[in-house]
């Protein structure tokens, strides 16, 4: 057991490459503003493009493949990302308050940035489930909670990287968990299996936004009440987005199970 934690602090917090991570604006790869807004542009002006425009089709067997391949390794990506920041976290955490409330001015390095890095990596990475989507001409599942959705997260989490923001462990870790449990869903309906928890799924993404709420009042409060907290503009954008999105799965939410008991 202890080779094994041993090799799990190295793996996950001790490499060099993620002892060593540093977030430098402009020099770290997808660190300028330039770079998040071209992106962001590029997501929107070709969903919106390719919705419209006629695609070849592909071979049901080799889309199937490449669904199934896309959300394995999301799946995989997801649980290392969130197991990465909590042994990352658990290591360099003094104790809970520090996880809420970052001192003033603490500088994005170190493993627990760098998991943060690769949450913000992964965003980005997921812009291939609206291409999947469109692929498979299911316009229906093609919402505005979809495409709102994956363009505003990515922008949360450069703001993440780039102002150090407090609390953000927590909704990594939450939110990493979360997409396990749906790309797991995701995975075995490609599979031909159904699994009857797509709204239990619906249900934890609902309830990670209402915890967030709790998070975010506990760090205004250390923050006006101790000597502040890191990345408090943060927390702006934040509260904002957690608000329209908890707005958006509860109208999803109602919409779809209002007259089922269970799905």
């Amino acid at each position: 057991m202890s080779h094994f934690s041993s090799a799990l602090q190295y793996w996950l917090v001790k490499h060099p490459i993620i002892f060593h991570f540093s977030w430098t604006q402009g020099q770290t790869l997808g660190s300028s503003p330039l770079f998040l807004t071209l992106t962001v542009l590029s997501y929107l002006f070709l969903t919106f493009l390719l919705s419209r425009l006629p695609l070849p089709p592909i071979r049901p067997s080799l889309f199937k493949s490449i669904t199934a391949v896309h959300n394995l390794v999301l799946l995989v990506f997801s649980l290392i990302m969130a197991l990465g920041c909590s042994v990352s976290t658990l290591s360099y955490a003094p104790h809970l308050l520090w996880v809420i409330c970052l001192p003033p001015k603490t500088p994005p390095n170190g493993p627990i940035f760098f998991w943060a890095y690769m949450f913000y990596l992964s965003k980005i990475l997921e812009f291939i489930d609206t291409l999947l989507i469109i692929v498979s001409n299911s316009t229906r599942r093609l919402t505005f909670l979809h495409v709102y959705h994956h363009a505003a997260v990515v922008i949360m989490c450069y703001i993440w990287l780039q102002t150090s923001q407090s609390m953000f462990p927590l909704v990594l870790v939450t939110n990493a968990s979360v997409h396990v449990l749906m790309y797991a869903y995701y995975l075995c309906c490609v599979l031909g299996v159904r699994p009857r928890w797509k709204r239990l799924l619906t249900e934890c993404q609902i309830a990670q936004f209402l915890s967030s709420f709790v998070v975010l009042g506990m760090m205004l409060y250390y923050h006006f009440t101790g000597s502040g907290c890191s990345g408090v503009w943060g927390w702006c954008f934040n509260t904002v987005f957690y608000s329209s999105l908890l707005a958006l799965f509860l109208d999803f939410h109602a919409k779809n199970y209002a007259n089922s008991k269970n799905e």
